[in-house]
């Protein structure tokens, strides 16, 4: 798979079906990536487990912090890799190692982690795959949402959103589970 470009239809299927991510260095600094990100995906019915060995046995937004990622019960649908490039190889390989336990289907590396044997390994174990890429921003750009900040989704359509049934303005990719 090319991991330069991934089609809008490869990550609204992630999206679309993923219902439990694990945050792999989440961290409970409100200004960090890892915890708004954490708090969208909650907002829109994700269940997120944050992993930090550091902060196991806490809580982030309500959420109990694992140790590990052996430690995770599944499901588990994507392991979201809040580390660094270097990192995410290993990260990567303690996921294939529990990917049936789990029954995990996605390894996602955030935006500025790239590292293509994490990706090979993954990919040859049967996972999905993402680099690069934030699921908060792909969520908000795929439901149009990130178009009401002046953002340019690259998406042109006449169809009206479809509205999640709660909150305001909060829209969902995918069959509306509201009105819309």
């Amino acid at each position: 798979m090319d991991h330069d470009t991934y089609s809008d239809d490869y990550i609204a299927s992630i999206l679309q079906d993923a219902r439990v991510f694990a945050f792999v260095g989440a961290s409970s600094n409100t200004s960090r990536p890892s915890y708004f990100a954490m708090k969208y995906l909650l907002s829109k019915g994700y269940k997120v487990i944050p992993v930090n060995p550091g902060l196991a046995g806490q809580e982030i937004l309500g959420q109990r912090v694992e140790e590990r990622i052996g430690g995770l019960k599944g499901p588990v649908d994507v392991i979201d890799v809040f580390r660094n490039s270097e990192a995410a190889f290993d990260v990567t390989r303690d996921a294939v190692a529990m990917k049936d336990e789990l029954e995990l289907k996605v390894v996602w590396m955030q935006l500025g982690v790239r590292n293509d044997a994490a990706a090979k390994l993954a990919e040859d174990a049967g996972l999905k795959v993402v680099m690069n890429r934030c699921p908060k921003i792909e969520y908000g750009r795929l439901s149009g949402e990130i178009g009401w900040s002046g953002i340019n989704t690259g998406r042109i359509t006449s169809l009206r959103p479809k509205l999640a049934p709660f909150g305001v303005q909060n829209q969902v990719i995918g069959k509306a589970t509201g009105r819309g």
